[in-house]
């Protein structure tokens, strides 16, 4: 259990730095220097870049070191298709099987972000507007369907990040969320539907800006 949760936090950090750009695409993970930076034994390295592996994060090699992975446009906008129906149909069956318990959860986690959206990293304030996101697939109370966002979710973790920066706008952000939560209190899933469809009917467009504006920055440190 004590090597599991490493693991676990062994991947968050990594994460992170691959959404910080501190591990580009295309980087190289190196298993045991890793492990030695971090000051740990290779077994939560090694189940950590499992994790990442798992996620679409890094690519595994046989007998290399995996790498920062670079999903191509195509791959990128085939999971943006899926993952808006995923969100449409997660907020359709919120509105009926949503719980006090959960409208309060997602409540919460709006307030949260229009008090503290200036004052917060913005890579922290990403994973909270995540988290409303997989609060919305758990509240439809349909495990299947929850467990299928979330692969879809993590698979365009670092595309969404980039593009979340690039479209970085507090009221933006509160009022579109505050959309969805009242169609979900109201228990209107058309509503509910349009209001997700207005949040995200742009989301493959910033990808591939984003990835476009990076692509060119790592060409220039290139030839720098």
């Amino acid at each position: 259990m004590a090597d599991q949760n490493l693991a676990e936090q062994i991947a968050t950090q990594i994460r992170r730095d691959i959404l910080r750009g501190k591990l580009p695409p295309g980087s190289s993970i190196k298993e045991r220097d890793n492990a030695a930076d971090l000051g740990v034994s290779r077994t939560p390295m090694r189940e950590a870049i499992r994790i990442l592996a798992k996620e679409g994060l890094l690519i595994l090699r046989p007998s290399r070191s995996p790498i920062v992975a670079q999903p191509s446009m195509k791959d990128l906008a085939d999971h943006v298709a899926v993952l808006l129906a995923l969100e449409k149909l997660s907020v359709e069956l919120a509105c009926v099987h949503a719980t006090d318990k959960d409208i309060a959860t997602l409540s919460k986690i709006t307030d949260h972000m229009a008090e503290h959206f200036d004052d917060t990293d913005p890579l922290d304030m990403f994973e909270i507007d995540m988290s409303f996101h997989s609060a919305i697939a758990q509240a439809s109370h349909n495990e299947p369907l929850a467990e299928t966002h979330r692969t879809f979710l993590e698979r365009l973790w670092r595309a969404r990040f980039l593009a979340a920066v690039q479209r970085r706008n507090r009221e933006r952000l509160v009022t579109e969320h505050g959309e969805i939560l009242q169609a979900l209190k109201s228990r209107n899933k058309e509503a509910a539907r349009a209001a997700v469809d207005n949040h995200l009917w742009h989301l493959a467009d910033d990808i591939r800006m984003a990835i476009e504006k990076e692509d060119a920055r790592l060409k220039e440190a290139v030839n720098e």
